[in-house]
């Protein structure tokens, strides 16, 4: 990644990052760190590089470079970056598990088992460590080493659920599906919550003892818990298929899809359903919007061919069989679908095909361990040689309900907080709504195409005493581009000179303010909201924005440390204080109670976080009311 060479000069940094002299690698690392915390990999980079520049032998940023690498899915950079932060000091404990993860997600278990092992000789016994210890041993087909990982781990933790579903899912791999269920249950006890561990026991009834029943009242449970999630309807929709309740998984299919609109596992699944009910047409539609999705889906095609021949659209049959065929040129059942076509529509080479499809069905009864072309990724329509099954079960593979797959992954933990990764996506936790703020970036979505409007705000944009517009919004985004970044990099420069030279204006400290919060530099933002106030003590929009920097810098803290907990608290004091300084001048702002309510939710004062936020609510319900009637 490239950056400004006036970045490393002397003169340079010290007017971008607000310091004399040379470069504070302490302020600009803690500066870095606030920008990974809050997910601006790009941006932390940037000042991570900085502090390498200028101290190349500090083992620090070369960590925290990786970590932010390893966000990005670099996980070459990031290998290479925290082995070097390990060459320079060997005793980071998070660097021995953060190359493990990197190598694991590159596939190469045995180096991330060989650094587990490393960190577990720093930190014995840590939760983490010995659980993605024993995933990357499971992978490796280790399964004794990663039981006794396993044993280690509950032995250590015995209220570990996480720990019991993953050992349950090793049982299984090793067809013990006794032990797994008891380690099921168990997990379930611990926890009658992990959702996880519904839809395990449930796979296990449907594999190991087709029941699906018991399968039926676990996903159902399931469902309660995470009911978003559209692979559980699909997968519900299965099991009331299987029990006759065709309602039912009709309609689970139909909500799976209202979650899910670009979800065509449902789709296709519902298309099947339609054809048994003969409702050919609406089959059809469906099967469309899959091919729309997967245009070489051969599990659709096939189906489609099927339909169209029912409905005597021959010429659109053919040209859906002959792709299948195309691909699997050995399936009988195809050939024999293609046959059926021809002999529909008066073709006298239907025999041929009929003949062909009666070979190709008696060599299977002849070399029973003969095998056909097999898609190996049935969903992208991915074919390959070698991975190969059974003609008949590739066949009965065409005209089967899907289910999804890895409901129940088992996810890494990790001791360091700041690894994060897709694979933590599955268990959604339900959090507030972020703060409002001021921002010059925000992240539209379809129900909100554009900022909040906000008085004070439109007031200030009209004056154009800015260098940027700001934007109302609790979405505010930090632009991954580095060109983009360097503005506000150039624009601090630009204040810096300009307040150099001229009277200093309250507005040129809150504009400089902004660029500083939009680079995570969050003391220096304070500080010039600060300056701004002192200059103007009426200015609503500077103490609503310090409010946001100081609730920023109280999230970036180290929890364990008591110090830094201190820190937190008076910064949270500090951000309440500030908002009851906007409602002063600005009572009727509904957004400044809305994030007074945020901020004492997360002190768990949730009485006078309810207060605030039903204030929020009255005040916003008044201004809508005065819209109308404008209108």
């Amino acid at each position: 990644m490239k950056i400004r060479p006036l970045l490393f000069a002397i003169i340079s940094l010290s007017s971008v990052l607000g310091i004399k002299a040379q470069i504070n690698t302490d302020q600009v690392l803690q500066i870095g760190r606030n920008a990974l915390y809050f997910e601006d990999y790009v941006l932390s980079i940037q000042y991570f590089n900085q502090v390498i520049a200028a101290k190349p032998y500090l083992a620090q940023p070369y960590f925290f470079r990786a970590l932010a690498k390893y966000n990005l899915e670099d996980y070459k950079g990031a290998e290479t970056d925290v082995s070097t932060a390990i060459e320079h000091n060997p005793f980071i404990t998070d660097a021995y598990e953060l190359r493990g993860v990197v190598r694991q997600n590159l596939g190469r278990n045995k180096e991330a088992i060989d650094d587990y092992t490393q960190a577990l000789n720093l930190l014995p016994g840590n939760r983490g460590i010995l659980y993605n210890k024993a995933l990357a041993q499971e992978e490796m087909k280790d399964y004794d080493g990663a039981e006794q990982s396993y044993k280690q781990l509950l032995n250590e933790h015995p209220n570990f659920e996480g720990g019991y579903l993953g050992r349950a899912k090793l049982y299984l791999s090793k067809g013990d599906t006794i032990s797994a269920i008891a380690d099921v249950d168990k997990a379930l006890s611990i926890n009658k919550n992990a959702v996880n561990a519904y839809v395990l026991r449930a796979d296990i009834a449907i594999n190991s003892q087709k029941n699906y029943a018991q399968a039926l009242e676990d996903m159902n449970e399931a469902i309660k818990l995470q009911p978003k999630y559209a692979g559980y309807f699909i997968n519900r929709a299965f099991l009331r298929y299987k029990l006759d309740d065709y309602f039912g998984a009709m309609s689970d299919y139909d909500y799976a899809i209202q979650l899910d609109p670009t979800n065509y596992m449902a789709m296709y699944n519902r298309a099947l359903l339609k054809v048994e009910v003969h409702d050919y047409n609406r089959a059809i539609d469906d099967l469309n919007q899959v091919l729309l999705m997967r245009p070489h889906n051969y599990r659709a095609l096939y189906n489609r061919a099927v339909v169209y021949r029912q409905i005597g659209d021959y010429e659109k049959a053919l040209a859906d069989i002959n792709e299948v065929i195309g691909a699997f040129p050995d399936l009988a059942a195809a050939v024999f679908v293609r046959g059926d076509i021809k002999q529909a529509k008066g073709d006298k080479s239907a025999n041929k095909d009929f003949d062909k499809a009666l070979a190709l069905a008696k060599q299977r009864i002849k070399k029973s361990d003969d095998v056909t072309k097999e898609v190996n990724d049935m969903f992208d329509s991915k074919v390959v040689e070698g991975d190969s099954e059974p003609q008949e079960v590739v066949a009965s593979r065409f005209s089967s309900l899907l289910t999804v797959n890895n409901d129940t992954p088992v996810e890494q933990e990790f001791n360091n907080k700041s690894i994060r990764g897709k694979i933590q996506d599955r268990n959604i936790s339900i959090d507030m709504e972020p703060m409002f703020e001021l921002s010059y970036y925000t992240s539209p979505t379809e129900l909100k195409p554009s900022g909040d409007y906000l008085r004070e705000a439109d007031k200030i944009n009209n004056t154009r005493a800015l260098r940027f517009m700001i934007q109302v919004t609790n979405r505010p985004i930090t632009p991954g581009d580095e060109a983009v970044l360097n503005q506000h990099f150039n624009s601090v420069e630009y204040y810096n000179s300009y307040l150099s030279t001229h009277n200093p204006r309250a507005i040129d400290y809150f504009g400089r303010a902004m660029d500083y919060l939009t680079l995570h530099n969050y003391n220096s933002a304070i500080a010039d909201f600060s300056n701004a106030i002192a200059l103007s003590p009426d200015f609503t929009l500077a103490y609503f924005m310090r409010s946001i920097a100081k609730y920023r810098l109280s999230q970036t803290y180290n929890a364990s440390s008591e110090n830094s907990l201190i820190k937190s608290r008076m910064d949270i004091s500090g951000a309440l204080e500030d908002l009851e300084q906007v409602i002063k001048f600005s009572p009727d702002m509904p957004i400044a109670y809305f994030n007074k309510g945020v901020i004492l939710a997360s002190t768990q004062d949730y009485t006078s976080a309810l207060s605030a936020f039903n204030k929020a609510i009255e005040l916003s319900l008044i201004q809508i009311s005065r819209c109308r009637r404008i209108e």
